[in-house]
Formats: C-alpha cells, sequence, structure tokens
C-alpha cells in the first residue's frame, strides 16, 4: 500500500511545475506533426511514411506507459522523473542528428517512450493533493499537458520559419536537460511502500483490467477519444498545406493556438468530478465529439466560412477530448487509490494506443479518400465513444462532492 504523503507537500508553487513538467515533456511527441510536409520533401519519402513518425510516437509512448510507468511504485519518484526526462532529452538529441528517416524514427521512439514521465507526475499529484483538491489538482496538471501537446505544433511551425525542421528538436533537448535539473531541486522525495516486484506489479495492471468494470469502460473510452485527436491532428497538415489553403509551416503551427483553447477546460472538468458531475461531463463531451466533425468535414470548401467552420470544430473537438479525459483519470484515481502508477499504466497505455491508431488511420484515409475519408472516420469513432458508455454507464461509480 502507499505510503501517505503530506497533503502541503502540493503547493501551487508546484503544481505550476508539474504541470509546465508535463507540458515539456509530452510536447516532444508532437514536435513533427506540423512539419510533416517538410520532413516528407526532406528525406523523399511518401506522406505515408512521414505520418509514421507520429505512429511511432504515440506507439513507444504506449509502451513506456505498460513498462515503465509501474516503475513509479517501486522506485523514488523524484530520481526516477529525473533519469528518464533526461533520456527523453536524449532522444530529441538523436532526432535533431538523424541523416535519415530511419534514425529520426529510432530518436522519436525514444523520446516518446521515455516522455512517459509526464503520466508518473499525473499520480504523483494526485497522491500529494488533499482529496477535495484531487480533481482540481489533476485537471490543472492536464492542462499543461494538453497546451504542450498543442503548442508543440506552434513552436515548432515557427522555429522552423527561422531555422529549418531540426532546429525545434536541438533547443527542446536543451530544455529539458534544464527541466530535469529543476525538477530535481523542487519535487520532494517519495517512495510507495509495496511488496510486489515488477513483474507481479505488470501483472496486478492486467488484473486490476480484468476484475474493475469501471476501468475497462474507462480505458476504452480513453482510446477512442484520443484516436479523435490523432485522426484530426495528424492530417491537418497536409490538408491545410494544400489548395485551397497553402500555408507554411509556421502558419500551421498556429493551429496549435486554436486547439489550446480545449486545455483551458481541464480544470474545469477536474472541478465538476469533485463535484460529483463527472458522468454528466463525460455524456456531454461524447457527444460534443460526434457533432465537431459536422463543422471539420467542410474545411476545403466555402471558402472562408469552412475556414471557420473548421477553426469552431478544432475548439470543440480539443475542449471534448480534454473533458472527458480528465474526467476519466479523475475518476479511476477515487477507485483504487493505493494503485494509482499501475491505473495510470492501463488507462493512458489504451490511451495512446487509440492516438496512434487514430494517426495510422488518419494517414490511410486521406491518402484514399481525402478530408471526406478522416472526417467520416471520425464520426463512426464517435458514434462508437456513445455506445461504449452506453453500455458501460451502469457500472461508473457515483462519485459523492468532497468538502
Amino acid at each position: 500500500m502507499e505510503n501517505t504523503a503530506p497533503q502541503t507537500s502540493l503547493s501551487k508553487g508546484l503544481i505550476l511545475l508539474m504541470a509546465v513538467a508535463t507540458g515539456m515533456v509530452v510536447a516532444s511527441n508532437y514536435y513533427a506533426q506540423p512539419l510533416l510536409d517538410s520532413i516528407a520533401n526532406y528525406f523523399h519519402i511518401s506522406a505515408t511514411l512521414a505520418g509514421f513518425i507520429v505512429t511511432t510516437a504515440q506507439l513507444s509512448y504506449a509502451l513506456g506507459l505498460m513498462l515503465l510507468v509501474p516503475l513509479g511504485d517501486i522506485f523514488e519518484r523524484r530520481s526516477l522523473i529525473v533519469i528518464m526526462t533526461l533520456i527523453s532529452a536524449s532522444g530529441l538529441l538523436i532526432t535533431a542528428m538523424a541523416p535519415n528517416i530511419w534514425l529520426m524514427l529510432i530518436g522519436t521512439a525514444l523520446s516518446g517512450m521515455f516522455s512517459v514521465v509526464a503520466q508518473i507526475l499525473v499520480p504523483f499529484a494526485a497522491t500529494l493533493a488533499a482529496p477535495h483538491q484531487r480533481g482540481k489538482a489533476v485537471g490543472t496538471i492536464m492542462s499543461g499537458l494538453l497546451l504542450g501537446i498543442l503548442l508543440a505544433r506552434t513552436a515548432s511551425g515557427l522555429m522552423a520559419s527561422f531555422t529549418n525542421w531540426q532546429g525545434i528538436f536541438w533547443l527542446a533537448s536543451v530544455f529539458l536537460a534544464i527541466l530535469a535539473i529543476t525538477l530535481w531541486r523542487c519535487l520532494p522525495t517519495y517512495k510507495s511502500q509495496t511488496n510486489l516486484n515488477y513483474f507481479q506489479l505488470l501483472g496486478s495492471i492486467f488484473k486490476l483490467f480484468a476484475t474493475t468494470p469501471v476501468l475497462r469502460t474507462r480505458s476504452l473510452i480513453g482510446a477512442l477519444i484520443f484516436a479523435h485527436f490523432g485522426l484530426l491532428w495528424t492530417s491537418m497538415a497536409f490538408l491545410l498545406a494544400s489548395d485551397p489553403f497553402n500555408y507554411s509551416d509556421a502558419v500551421i503551427g498556429l493551429f496549435g493556438l486554436v486547439g489550446a483553447a480545449g486545455a483551458l477546460m481541464a480544470g474545469k472538468a477536474g472541478v465538476w468530478v469533485d463535484k460529483g458531475k463527472g458522468k454528466k461531463t463525460t455524456t456531454s463531451g461524447l457527444i460534443l465529439l460526434f457533432i465537431c466533425w459536422g463543422l471539420i468535414v467542410i474545411a476545403p470548401y466555402y471558402q472562408w466560412i469552412g475556414l471557420i467552420s473548421f477553426i469552431i470544430g478544432v475548439v470543440l473537438l480539443d475542449l471534448a477530448v480534454q473533458g472527458v479525459h480528465v474526467t476519466n483519470q479523475s475518476t479511476i484515481y477515487r477507485i483504487l487509490p493505493d494503485a494509482r502508477n499501475r491505473l495510470t499504466a492501463a488507462y493512458m497505455t489504451s490511451y495512446f494506443i487509440g492516438g496512434a491508431l487514430g494517426s495510422l488511420l488518419s494517414g490511410y484515409a486521406y491518402h484514399q479518400y481525402g478530408w471526406i475519408g478522416v472526417s467520416s472516420a471520425g464520426a463512426i469513432i464517435g458514434l462508437l465513444g456513445l455506445l461504449v458508455w452506453l453500455f458501460g454507464y451502469k457500472n461508473d461509480p457515483v462519485i459523492q462532492s468532497e468538502s
């Protein structure tokens, strides 16, 4: 069972640092997205192969979630967080120096796998927080994570306009090294008490998944909502770089600012879970995800009307994804507080597998059927999410407001 951490150790300043850290680390997986067209031209590869960069990042992240996040239940967390941050920085360096697409994929896999340190920080914050503040703390840190995902695109697009596509990877590796030093100085030391060894911990993840209906439902919903995310953002660069837009990398990257509006929803969603409104938040978010593709599909048409509709759809999609995601995590953290790292591993592995499959589907759908194919896939995934929630609703716990 986990040690009870002193709740006073989670100050507002520490929450802010952890939010910034999750954003900076997870951003490593998304710098390439607005640059895919430029990377494809640089390495003389197809759009499908360039899109596999995103899939590699997502799958390696999912692998790290399953194999590395449970280590938070064995080792002292501050040291583990710092070491993993430094290894992720080394992956960015390999990417920056890559002479071919294959070495870039190796660097992407390394930085992606160890950037799961963000998912050690989230349950760490949940452990340190007082019960009535747990949802808000998780929501704030998840806001940092989503802002990192979205603003990574803006930063990489702008950086490419001043240097080249490699520039952002050089800069990010330096920032992660500085972040590692800061985390070492500021995070409290904390170690869980468990009698399980590493392989028993891995086995217990599958046991939790098999014996906890709410975890299965929330994990499947998590996979489907992040599939929306991968579906949209992977193909967006190709859409915006072609007719009728013909935007540069810098302009494409600015669309990350549009999506960042949704990240502001995370803290509010956590507060709603604290107030016992998690089921309503989930239902509303899944309905919104289904509807938003009707706005996104007309992007290449009707000139400015299509662009405005597209922007509104992107904001609503990111808002809904983040709202449901924070609700999922806040819900599962309350059912088994002594197994938060393993719950995180189970849930987030499903989440990022969904994102990877969404990215893979996006490249195929865009190549075969264009933007209508991508949007149709999104609507189908939205419908699947509503069906999963319909059947899993009865197993979801009714969480009472904590004061």
